[in-house]
Formats: C-alpha cells, sequence, structure tokens
C-alpha cells in the first residue's frame, strides 16, 4: 500500500487526554470511590458513547436535555450529572507529545485533519482554548454533520470534504471500533496507543524523516 498523502487525527483520546474514570473520581468521589465504582458510573453515564451520549454527540441533543435524559433512565441527581458534563472541557487537555508530533509532522509539510466525536459545546471550547486545533487544514465536528464515528456515511463526507480518494487518507484514532471502520471505508487507519507509538508507525510508513 502506498503511502497516505494526507493525516486525520481524532481529538479526545489521540490529541486531547480522555480519562473518564479519572474524570468521575474527581468529580463525583462519594459514587466513583475506587476504579469498579467508577467504571460502573461510566458505563451508565456514557453508555459506551452510544444512547443518550451518541444523540448528544450527533449534535441532537443540548447539555441541559442531556443530563435530564441520562437523570431518568439512571435514577442519578441532575445536579451531579451537570457536574460531569459541565467538567469534561477541563479535562480534555492536549497531550504535549502528539501536540510535538504534530508539530514535526507540520514542518514536513503533511497536510493534517481531524474527524472527531465531539459534541458542539465541547468543541467551541477546543477551538477557543487551545491554539493547536488551528493547526488543522480541516476537520470534521459529528456534531455539526449529525454523523458519528464508526458510521461509514461520516467517513464518506470527511473523505469528500478533504478532497482525498480514501486510500489516499491515514486515520490515527484510540477506539479499535473506529479504526476498523476506516479501513472498511476505504482509509488507511491507526490505532493509537501513545505519541511514541504513533510516531514509530509514521516513521515506519514514510511520513516522518
Amino acid at each position: 500500500m502506498s503511502p497516505p498523502r494526507h493525516l486525520v487525527f481524532d481529538f479526545a483520546g489521540v490529541l486531547f487526554r480522555w480519562r473518564p474514570l479519572v474524570l468521575l473520581q474527581q468529580v463525583l468521589p462519594q459514587r466513583a470511590h475506587d476504579a469498579a465504582s467508577a467504571l460502573r458510573l461510566a458505563a451508565a453515564i456514557f453508555q459506551g458513547y452510544e444512547g443518550d451520549w451518541a444523540d448528544f454527540d450527533r449534535g441532537r441533543v443540548q447539555p441541559d436535555a442531556l443530563v435530564q435524559r441520562i437523570a431518568a433512565r439512571t435514577g442519578l441527581p441532575a445536579a451531579e450529572l451537570r457536574r460531569v458534563v459541565d467538567a469534561v472541557p477541563a479535562e480534555l487537555q492536549p497531550q504535549p507529545a502528539v501536540v510535538a508530533l504534530l508539530a514535526r509532522l507540520r514542518a514536513a509539510g503533511r497536510r493534517l485533519y481531524y474527524l472527531s466525536n465531539m459534541p458542539e459545546v465541547y468543541a467551541q471550547h477546543l477551538e477557543r482554548t487551545h491554539e493547536v486545533v488551528g493547526w488543522f487544514d480541516d476537520g470534521v465536528i459529528s456534531a455539526r454533520v449529525g454523523l458519528v464515528k464508526p458510521e461509514p456515511a461520516i467517513f464518506a463526507l470527511a473523505a469528500q470534504r478533504f478532497g482525498a480518494a480514501p486510500a489516499e487518507l491515514l486515520f490515527i484514532d484510540d477506539i479499535a471500533a473506529n479504526v476498523r471502520a476506516a479501513q472498511a471505508a476505504g482509509w488507511q487507519a491507526l490505532q493509537f496507543d501513545d505519541a511514541a507509538q504513533c510516531e514509530a508507525a509514521l516513521r515506519a510508513r514514510g511520513l516522518l524523516g
């Protein structure tokens, strides 16, 4: 397979830190008091990023309505759930080693894009707060297109928007299901573990000197 011409990065879990269990233990320590209870609470609130949270990512529901839906489904107090929803932006901090990798890719003349499942309120926060978002040539935010990964349609839309054939795109995501979906859509894809592993894989593909 020929080297890809364009690199497409996920946001949460790749460029930006995302530790939902740590977040819940910090925000709701009375409920997430150890790893097991944090895991159960994460499953109840985030539903594996399906259900209510997927509608949030799609832009179908706003924070107030999301809190009420999760409260009705789980029995958790709305005030506690609102604290979780409001705490997410502070958790989404740029990962310095990935930022440094992006800087090297930019210096090498690589075209950079993003494809992220992200509610509008969080996307706006990242755009306002973190300069690195402006380093990308373009990107797709799920809430702005009404589609989410791993749906095939979001990969087709992204390839069209980026003006590239699927095989010319290399997608970097931390979620295995999203990596498989990109490959099924004809993209090249790499599952992200950490910055060092990602950089080594890009060097092996001839994308960094």
